[in-house]
């Protein structure tokens, strides 16, 4: 690498300065360093969800005050990723530009023109290892070939050396002033809710990993399943924009573990499940795109419902399952939805429903400010049954008695959908099995204050595995 006078560092999903290979790789090779952000509007990209670019914008005003404390400027910018970055090369003067790598096909391809046409300029460009635990190229079964099945994975993951993390570069000079950087955004009607669940930003995020390894991973094996505990690490938003790295997870992580070996089984679970990121990205960089294009071809015969009509319910969090509609209506007031819920939420919808799993992960897409480019596609391949590693088609969610196991007490439930709070823990779940004296009492009126089913379970559940049935092994 040449000693360069400026170089130019574009950001994507790393906006953190500690284990920032492309950052600190610029800052000792340069005398000046910039940081630029490029909304960009490349073809082929898909365009960040509502609730994402709602915490994109928190996280780049945050990091903004951070670079300015180094002495390093962040400027963000629109357009197409390649004329922005030629421009801002030239604005700056800088003969050098350093960054992340990302791993979706489109991205990919982008990255590599870019590279090709910045070097034929003259200018060098140098990318980094990204957010991972290891490249997707370098996990592979005993064929060669990346896995198909977590389990492996995982085997084969957890005895790969994971480099530890990088440090924060040091101040470059003088602390400049903050301009706010992302200045065009503007925010949303309905995302004022959103701030009050989240501290955003690189400070934020570990402090949070910090209180979770501190108060919650010992439970975290049981709590992790229960909706109505903070049993669960919510790291994945801070994880989806790079204010924290998987390696610094991995390596805090491991620490712990080496520090209290009481906590060790609550840490390794917690890293099987930091793990499946990992996974996911592996299945979007070996394959076509996964939020499109089943990964099991014959899933593609497979024919959905169209109705409209029973996807509005379900987006509105009003089907009539209490632990169903917790969760949409959760999602759309904070951004998140908690991991056991977004299964049954997907399960729902694609199997008793038979609604197009694309069409769910598409509001998911918009409404959760985690939603990653990996994880939100593979996660619902793997309820709908399509993905690699899948749920078989015959694990049909029941919401009802899920919701028994999971939210006995109705705490959940009854938090999100208050209109169901005076029910009895042995109806909450399932109000419309419910004595009319119990729901005269509790003040709920079926059809009314609260929706009737939209669908029948076990009818539906029948008529979802006639048709799995049809596809074939």
């Amino acid at each position: 690498m040449s000693n360069s006078r400026t170089a130019l560092v574009w950001l994507r999903n790393d906006l953190r300065v500690a284990d920032n290979p492309a950052l600190l790789a610029a800052t000792r090779s340069a005398e000046t360093v910039t940081a630029l952000y490029i909304h960009e509007t490349d073809t082929g990209l898909r365009p960040i969800g509502g609730a994402a670019r709602w915490w994109l914008h928190q996280s780049l005003e945050r990091f903004e005050e951070t670079l300015a404390g180094l002495g390093i400027r962040l400027i963000v910018r629109e357009g197409l990723a390649g004329e922005v970055l030629r421009a801002t090369l030239a604005e700056l003067g800088a003969d050098q530009v350093h960054w992340n790598r990302r791993y979706g096909p489109a991205e990919r391809e982008i990255d590599s023109a870019i590279k090709a046409d910045l070097r034929d300029r003259g200018v060098e460009a140098l990318s980094h290892t990204g957010n991972l635990l290891a490249e997707p190229w370098s996990i592979k079964n005993g064929q060669g070939k990346p896995y198909s099945v977590f389990t492996p994975f995982w085997k084969t993951l957890r005895d790969v050396p994971v480099a530890p993390p990088l440090p924060a570069p040091h101040a470059m000079g003088k602390v400049i002033s903050a301009e706010g950087a992302d200045r065009e955004y503007t925010e949303p009607h309905w995302a004022g809710k959103l701030h009050a669940h989240w501290d955003i930003g690189e400070d934020a995020a570990g402090q949070r990993l910090a209180e979770f390894l501190d108060e919650m991973v010992a439970d975290y094996p049981e709590a992790r399943d229960i909706p109505a505990r903070d049993g669960t690490s919510r790291l994945s938003p801070h994880l989806r924009f790079g204010e924290i790295s998987a390696r610094q997870i991995w390596h805090s992580s491991r620490l712990k573990a080496d520090m209290q070996p009481d906590l060790a089984g609550g840490i390794d679970k917690f890293l099987s499940e930091l793990a499946w990121r990992d996974f996911s990205y592996s299945q979007l960089y070996h394959r076509e795109d996964i939020a499109q294009v089943p990964m099991q071809q014959r899933f593609g015969a497979l024919t959905w419902r169209m109705a409209p009509g029973d996807l509005e319910r379900w987006q509105r969090g009003q089907t009539g399952f209490p632990i169903i509609d917790a969760g949409m209506r959760e999602m759309w007031e904070t951004g998140y939805m908690h991991n056991r819920v977004r299964m049954l939420v997907a399960s729902l919808l694609t199997k008793n429903l038979q609604i197009d799993w694309r069409l769910g992960e598409a509001w998911f897409w918009d409404c959760l400010v985690d939603a990653d480019i990996a994880n939100n596609a593979a996660s619902w391949q793997w309820v709908a049954g399509s993905g690699l590693d899948a749920a078989p088609y015959f694990r049909i969610f029941n919401p009802v008695t899920q919701g028994e196991k999971f939210d006995a007490t109705g705490n959940y439930v009854r938090k999100w959908v208050p209109e169901l709070s005076r029910l009895p823990d042995k109806w909450v779940q399932k109000p419309f099995a419910a004595p009319s004296a119990v729901l005269s009492e509790a003040g709920v009126l079926l059809g009314k204050t609260y929706p009737l089913p939209v669908v029948d379970l076990g009818l539906s559940r029948q008529r979802a595995l006639d048709g799995f049935a049809r596809l074939g092994e």
